[in-house]
């Protein structure tokens, strides 16, 4: 009979969050794989937890996989956790879950705190509705291409961003949103030194150029605005085309022009490349 996985939440940052539950799972699970071991290892000798660890993040996950789900469909029980918070949201556990799925394997939630959650409550901006979007890419363009995607975006949006890249990110926001739109920075979520920053985009640029970002971040943006504007056609052809004499390629100038005027790219980007 095949085992079951755990999908386990743990602190992300104090440790009387840790529930008693997770425990005594982590107690009683056969194994357990981690993001960091050396993470874990520090939570498990706090909570006087002996099991086996297996280590299990982004760039061994297609390795790891198979022997993983290979013991529990031999009958042992693991559980997965990440450094912090719950695993599978922006995190390789989202992969090991699914083949759990595939593989017939009993999955059940042990909740933990989750940092964006966390931030959205205490932030004091609209939570009606909201989207997150976790990391932005590495890469420029990518980068660029998301934060053009979000562009018109109505709702509250949620991001994670790590210290060193976080003056670059303000900098893609406020270009792409403006350098006016709200946002609030939350840092060392649950620790003692736990601060929201209420900002504007420009505000919060001037604010971690003089002082060095330190930890990692959860970035709350404000929604655009709904506004009656409304734009023609040829309008939207004009923008795209604006984009390309500025350098910018003709299929991302028109997925821009779409996400600002409502037109199909496909439309606008025929139209550009006649």
């Amino acid at each position: 009979m095949a085992g079951k996985l755990y999908v386990v939440g743990t602190p992300i940052g104090n440790l009387e969050d840790f529930s008693p539950r997770a425990i005594r799972i982590l107690s009683e699970v056969d194994f357990i794989a981690a993001e960091d071991t050396r993470v874990t290892l520090k939570l498990l000798n706090h909570f006087n937890i002996k099991k086996e660890l297996v280590s299990y993040y982004e760039h061994n996950k297609e390795r790891k996989q198979d022997f993983l789900i290979n013991r529990v469909l031999g009958g042992e029980n693991l559980a997965i956790v990440s450094d912090a918070g719950m695993p599978a949201i922006s995190d390789p556990g989202e992969d090991l879950v699914k083949a759990a799925h595939e593989n017939g394997i009993e999955v059940e939630a042990v909740p933990g705190p989750v940092a964006f959650a966390t931030a959205l409550c205490i932030s004091g901006m609209w939570s009606g509705r909201f989207c997150f979007e976790g990391f932005l890419s590495v890469n420029k363009q990518s980068r660029r291409e998301h934060l053009a995607e979000l562009e018109n975006e109505t709702r509250t949006m949620i991001f994670y961003e790590a210290p060193h890249k976080l003056l670059k990110t303000l900098t893609d926001m406020s270009e792409t949103f403006g350098s006016e739109r709200k946002i609030a920075i939350c840092k060392e979520l649950t620790k003692i030194h736990e601060t929201v920053f209420h900002f504007t985009f420009l505000e919060a640029i001037e604010y971690f150029t003089e002082n060095t970002p330190r930890g990692e971040y959860v970035l709350i943006v404000s929604g655009k605005e709904k506004t009656e504007e409304t734009y023609t056609f040829e309008q939207a052809v004009n923008i795209a085309k604006e984009l390309v004499n500025k350098g910018e390629s003709a299929s991302f100038a028109a997925k821009s022009a779409a996400n600002i005027t409502g037109f199909k790219k496909g439309d606008i980007y025929k139209d550009i490349i006649k």
